[in-house]
């Protein structure tokens, strides 16, 4: 199979790419490197430097199969200060892609979605039957770009699959190379925490102790890179014509901030020097995914710890 990769410069892309080609598969990436890198793209790789709006004349060239779909904006907080530019990126060059394929006989495509499509919500851990609210422009185009896959599926046959996660960490470090987070606005927490244990002098924010939780800290959903990339590769055989599927990938269970930072200093052997500071306004105690539709319909579960996370993400941290 041939496979376009869009953002596959990038953190997630990257190791799916990876995986793809280890897989037996070939592989296009596309990608604008606006927040990917060009060494993040596995040599066996075609790479194609041009945004994804352009996919179309890459489709044109390239006999494609299918495509899995990583690019994107993705910092909540910037959406909110520039919603104009993820309504563009995020749905825009989507509707561009999902035209393209179209045009070029493409119909089989896996999605990056995301847990931002949900929004609030009381209940945990939380399945794909919750009502999506989402609470900013992020959310809000992602669950735009799920629901124009929904129509092109049923009305054009494309065989989509949505796939939305919630925090990934970790990284590839195996003999197909080594992949892992090199964001240029750092915003996840397990990198954060590296980062304060390695300089020892910068303090991590640790937003609130009060928390209705075991220790006082928020508790979120952690899922490792790899497992992530083979879900997508699972999904790529799952999708089926006509169909748009919406699966959650997670852990079932979470971790805690406080159970994160003291992984990260039993990893490092290193302090992680800390500043307490008050809950974030909206933050919620709790966030954590269902994933039994993912081990129904993908035969998928998460394989890798919290602790293979940090140890994975300080082993590519320190070779960077």
């Amino acid at each position: 199979m041939h496979v376009l990769v869009t953002g596959g410069a990038g953190y997630i892309g990257s190791v799916a790419t990876a995986g793809l080609l280890a897989a037996g598969h070939q592989v296009t990436v596309l990608d604008d490197l606006s927040s990917g890198h060009r060494d993040a793209v596995p040599a066996s790789a075609r790479f194609c430097e041009a945004g994804v709006t352009e996919a179309a004349a890459v489709l044109r060239g390239t006999p494609v199969d299918a495509v899995i779909h990583f690019a994107a904006k993705s910092l909540v907080g910037e959406s909110m200060q520039e919603p104009a530019r993820y309504w563009h990126d995020n749905v825009v060059g989507t509707l561009a892609l999902l035209d393209a394929m179209r045009e070029h006989g493409v119909t089989r495509i896996v999605f990056s979605s995301s847990a931002a499509t949900y929004g609030d919500v009381v209940e945990m851990p939380i399945d794909e039957a919750v009502p999506c609210r989402p609470t900013s422009p992020y959310g809000a185009t992602k669950l735009a770009a799920d629901l124009a896959l929904a129509d092109y599926a049923r009305s054009y046959g494309f065989a989509a699959v949505s796939l939305r996660y919630f925090n990934v960490a970790g990284a590839l470090n195996d003999e197909r190379g080594s992949w892992g987070e090199r964001h240029r606005a750092e915003t996840h927490l397990i990198p954060l925490a590296l980062r304060a244990a390695r300089n020892g002098t910068d303090r991590l924010a640790l937003y609130g102790t009060d928390y209705p939780t075991p220790d006082g800290t928020g508790i979120r959903d952690y899922v490792h890179v790899v497992d992530l990339a083979d879900a997508h590769l699972k999904a790529l055989d799952a999708a089926r014509s006509g169909e748009h599927q919406v699966i959650n990938l997670g852990s079932g269970t979470g971790y805690s901030v406080r159970e994160v930072l003291s992984t990260v200093e039993q990893v490092t052997g290193r302090a992680v020097p800390v500043q307490e500071q008050a809950r974030r306004p909206g933050d919620p105690a709790r966030l954590v995914a269902s994933n039994a539709r993912a081990a129904d319909v993908l035969g998928w579960h998460p394989s890798r710890d919290l602790e293979a996370m940090v140890r994975d993400a300080w082993h590519f941290t320190r070779s960077a």
